[in-house]
C-alpha cells in the first residue's frame, strides 16, 4: 500500500497514527530529494561526456577537412577527384551533426536541468521549511501546555485566565501550523508526478529530435553515399587490374634485372664506390658516390649520398671518361673494380667498385668498358667431377692445404682466383688423377685458386637436380608413376593459369610438398625439410614433359646426383655399365604381398631383395657382379600419398628393387636358395621396353621404348632376356624391360 492520505481533522487529534503518516510523507520527500540531486548531478556529467564527445568529433572532423589525398601522376579520374573530395564531405556531415548535439545539449540543460533543480528548491525547500516551523510550533504548543498544568490550583483567578489564554492561542497556532504543514505534503507529493517527469519527457523529445535530424542527415548524405561507393568501387578495380600488372612487371624485372635497369636512354645511374688514394701511411678508402654517367658527352658525374648518414648530400663531382677497363683481382683484392682513364687528368686513373657482378657489366656496357682475361667462374663441362676416390682424395688435399696455409687469409672463400687456374688445378687433380701432388706445400697453386677449385667441384647445378628426379621417377611402379603425372600434369596446367588463379609453380609446391611427398614420422626434423619437398614438386611441375615424356638417357648414380648428375655420352653403353631399369620380374613376384604384411617371402632372408641402406648409399656395379643380397626391411624411403592411392608412396622394397645395386637379376648358381634360382626357358610370353638399346653385337636387339617383346624367356646369361621383336630373336638386357 502508498502512502496514506492526511486527513485535517487528525490535525486536531495530533495522534501517533497521524505523527507515523506525517513521518512517510516526510521520508519520500526526502528520497525525491535525493534522487532529484542525484539525477541534476548525473545529467551534469552526461552533458559534460557529451560536449567532450562533441568536441573530439569537432576535432576529428576537422582533421578530416584538412586531410588531402596526393595521387601519382599529372592527373586524376573522376572516380578520384570524388575521393579526394570525399573527406570535406564526411566534415561537413560531421560538423552538422555535431551542431545538432550543441543544440540537444542546451535544450536538455533548459527543458531538464533547470526545471528539476527549480522543483527541488522551491517545492521540496517549502517543504522544509513548512516542517521546520511544524516542529517549532509543536515543541511551543506542548510546552505551554505542561507548564499550564502543573500551575498550582490556588492561584488567583486573573492569573489562571491569562494562563489559559496563552495556552489557547499557542494552541490555534499549532494547529494552524498542523493544517498548513499537512496541506504543503500533500500538495508535493501530487506535484512531484509531473513537476518531475515532464522535464524527463522534455529531454527525451530533444534527444529524438537531435537522432532524427541525423536521420535526415543520413537521408541527405545517402545519394551521395552510394555515388561514392561506385567511385570507391570503379578505383579498386582499376587498382586490382594495375596491380596485377605492376607484379607481373616486377616479376619479369626480378627474372632480369639489367634490362630494366636503365631508366633514361642518355645517361646510366646508379652506386659506385671510389677509391680515394691518400698519402702514405694512410693508404686510400672508398667512399661511396651516386653516379650519373652521360653516354654522348662521356662526363661521370659523381654525387656524395649516404642513406645511413641521414640522406644528406655532398658536394658534385665530374669528370671526362677516356676509357674503362676491368681491374682483376690478382691486381687488387676487391671484386667487381674499374680502372677508369680520365681524360682532364692523363696519369690519373680512376678505380671504382660496382655492387655486384651484375652491376660491373651494367657499367662496363654504359662506359663501354673492355673486359678483362679473369671471368667469374661457372661449372666446366669438361671436367668429369665425380664423388670417387680421386674426387675425395682432391677435396681431403684442398681442406689441408686451406687449413695449413690460408686459415687466416682475410676473405677466405670470397675472393675467387683466376678461372683459367682453377680449370687447370681441377683438370689436373680430377681429370688426369695426379693425386700425388701436395697442395699444403706446392707453391704453384695460391690458397684463392684452392678454394675456388673446391667451390667449383661441390657446385650443383639445376640441371644435375632434374636429371635426378627424372631417375628417380621412372624407378617407380608404372601405376605410381602414371598416377604422378596425371596430376603433376594437371598443375603445370593450373599454373599456366597463374595470372588468373595466382597459383603459381611455387605456391603449387607450398601445397602440394606435403601432399605427394609426405614424411613417414611426424617430427621437427621432417617439417624442417618441407621446403625440399616443396621444390621437387615444382621440378616435377615445371620439368613435366621432360620427366614424364621419355626415360632418362642415363641411370647416375644417386650418391653423387647431388654434386654433378653425369651426362650419358653415348647411347652405346657396354653390357658392364648399361643403365639399370626399374622393373625385375623377380621381385615384383616376390613381394606382391603389401609391406605390412607379414608373409614368409618378405621377412626371409634368402628370398627378400634389396638393402637395409638409403638409396643415396647406393653406387653403380660397374663389374657387372651381383652384389651380395641383404634381408629388406621394407623402410619407406621416399613420401608421398597413403599406399590406397599409390602415387609416389615408395618403400625400400621396389626403390631398392630400382637401385643399381639390387636390380640385377640372380645368377644361377649363386648364393640363395633353389626357389630364387630361375629356371631355364621359362616363357614369359611379352615383356615391354622401358629403355631404348643399341645392341653391340649381332646376337643382341636394338628396340626404342614401348617396344613389345614376344615369347620372351630367361637367358643363360646372368642379366639377360630372351625374345622376339619384329620377327628377330636375340638377347634383351633384363633389366630394360618390363613382363608384361
Amino acid at each position: 500500500m502508498g502512502l496514506h492520505p492526511l486527513e485535517f481533522s487528525e490535525s486536531y487529534l495530533d495522534s501517533p497514527a497521524f505523527r507515523e503518516k506525517i513521518k512517510a510523507h516526510e521520508a519520500e520527500l526526502d528520497k525525491t530529494g535525493r534522487f532529484i540531486k542525484e539525477l541534476y548531478k548525473d545529467g551534469k556529467n552526461l552533458i559534460n561526456a557529451t560536449k567532450q564527445l562533441s568536441l573530439a568529433q569537432k576535432k576529428f572532423a576537422q582533421c578530416l577537412g584538412e586531410f588531402k589525398f596526393e595521387y601519382i601522376g599529372d592527373a586524376k579520374t573522376d572516380d578520384e577527384k570524388c575521393i579526394d573530395e570525399s573527406l570535406q564531405e564526411f566534415s561537413s556531415f560531421l560538423r552538422n551533426l555535431e551542431d545538432q548535439r550543441d543544440l540537444m545539449m542546451r535544450n536538455i540543460t533548459e527543458t531538464l536541468m533547470k526545471p528539476l533543480e527549480q522543483f527541488r528548491k522551491e517545492h521540496l525547500g517549502s517543504a522544509k521549511t513548512a516542517r521546520k516551523t511544524y516542529e517549532k510550533e509543536t515543541e511551543k504548543y506542548y510546552s505551554s501546555l505542561e507548564k499550564l498544568l502543573n500551575m498550582s490550583a490556588k492561584k488567583k483567578e486573573p492569573q489562571l485566565q491569562e494562563a489559559d489564554m496563552s495556552v489557547q492561542v499557542t494552541r490555534q497556532q499549532f494547529q494552524e501550523s498542523s493544517l498548513e504543514y499537512v496541506c504543503k505534503l500533500q500538495e508535493i507529493q501530487e506535484r512531484k508526478k509531473f513537476e518531475c517527469v515532464e522535464p524527463m519527457l522534455a529531454f527525451f523529445q530533444t534527444v529524438f529530435t537531435f537522432y532524427h535530424q541525423g536521420y535526415e542527415l543520413a537521408k541527405d548524405f545517402d545519394h551521395y553515399k552510394k555515388a561514392l561507393q561506385i567511385n570507391i568501387q570503379n578505383t579498386r578495380s582499376r587498382f586490382e587490374g594495375t596491380r596485377s600488372e605492376v607484379f607481373e612487371l616486377l616479376n619479369r624485372i626480378k627474372e632480369s634485372p639489367q634490362e630494366y635497369r636503365q631508366t633514361s636512354p642518355i645517361s646510366s645511374e646508379g652506386y659506385l664506390y671510389v677509391q680515394e688514394k691518400r698519402p702514405p701511411p694512410f693508404g686510400s678508402s672508398w667512399v661511396k658516390r651516386y653516379c650519373t654517367f652521360v653516354k654522348e658527352q662521356k662526363i661521370l658525374h659523381m654525387k656524395t649520398f649516404d642513406q645511413r648518414s641521414g640522406g644528406k648530400l655532398g658536394e658534385t663531382e665530374s669528370v671526362t671518361i677516356k676509357s674503362c677497363v676491368r681491374k682483376t683481382t690478382d691486381t687488387l683484392d676487391r671484386r667487381f673494380c674499374l680502372d677508369i682513364e680520365i681524360t682532364d687528368r692523363p696519369s690519373t686513373v680512376l678505380t671504382v667498385q660496382a655492387l655486384s657482378e651484375d652491376d660491373h657489366r651494367f657499367w662496363m656496357h654504359a662506359m663501354g668498358g673492355k673486359e678483362s682475361v679473369c671471368q667469374s667462374l661457372t661449372p666446366a663441362s669438361n671436367i668429369d667431377a665425380q664423388l670417387d676416390d680421386e674426387g675425395i682424395s682432391f677435396v681431403k688435399n684442398s681442406i689441408n692445404a686451406i687449413e695449413t696455409r690460408g686459415i687466416n687469409d682475410q676473405g677466405l672463400y670470397r675472393v675467387v682466383g683466376v678461372s683459367s687456374k682453377v680449370q687447370k688445378l681441377l683438370k689436373l687433380m680430377i681429370d688426369e688423377k695426379s693425386s700425388e701432388i701436395d697442395l699444403a706445400t706446392s707453391e704453384d697453386w695460391d690458397v684463392k685458386t684452392i678454394t675456388s677449385a673446391l667451390k667449383l667441384y661441390l657446385s650443383a647445378t639445376p640441371e644435375s637436380r632434374v636429371q635426378a628426379i627424372h631417375c628417380l621417377v621412372h624407378k617407380m611402379p608404372e601405376r605410381n608413376r602414371l598416377v604422378l603425372s596425371l596430376v603433376t600434369k594437371h598443375l603445370a596446367n593450373v599454373a599456366a593459369n597463374s595470372k588468373q588463379n595466382l597459383m603459381t609453380v611455387a605456391n603449387l609446391g607450398v601445397v602440394f610438398g606435403p601432399t605427394l611427398m609426405r614424411p613417414q614420422e611426424e617430427t621437427v626434423a621432417a617439417i624442417m625439410d618441407l621446403k625440399f619437398q616443396n621444390i621437387v614438386v615444382e621440378i616435377l611441375i615445371e620439368q613435366h614433359e621432360k620427366i614424364f615424356g621419355h626415360a632418362p638417357s642415363s641411370s647416375p648414380s644417386l650418391e653423387t646426383s647431388h654434386l654433378f648428375a653425369p651426362t650419358r655420352q653415348s647411347k652405346r653403353l657396354s653390357r658392364q655399365n648399361r643403365p639399370l631399369a626399374v622393373y625385375n620380374p623377380q621381385v615384383l613376384d616376390v613381394q606382391t604381398v603389401s609391406p605390412s604384411s607379414e608373409s614368409p617371402a618378405l621377412v626371409n632372408d634368402e628370398t627378400s631383395v634389396g638393402s637395409s641402406e638409403s638409396v643415396s648409399s647406393q653406387s653403380s656395379n660397374a663389374s657387372g657382379t651381383p652384389p651380395e643380397k641383404s634381408k629388406n626391411h621394407h623402410t619407406t624411403i621416399s613420401t608421398s600419398l597413403p599406399e590406397s592411392t599409390g602415387i609416389c608412396t615408395a618403400t625400400a622394397s621396389w626403390m631398392n628393387s630400382a637401385s643399381p645395386a639390387s636390380i640385377t637379376p640372380v645368377k644361377p648358381g649363386s648364393a640363395g636358395t633353389e626357389k630364387n634360382k630361375p629356371e631355364e626357358n621359362v616363357t614369359h610370353k611379352k615383356a615391354k621396353a622401358v629403355y631404348p638399346c643399341e645392341a653391340e653385337h649381332d646376337s643382341e636387339l636394338s628396340f626404342q621404348v614401348g617396344a613389345i617383346f614376344h615369347d620372351v624367356t630367361i637367358s643363360r646369361e646372368p642379366g639377360w632376356l630372351e625374345g622376339v621383336l619384329e620377327g628377330k630373336r636375340g638377347l634383351i638386357p633384363e633389366n630394360y624391360v618390363e613382363i608384361l
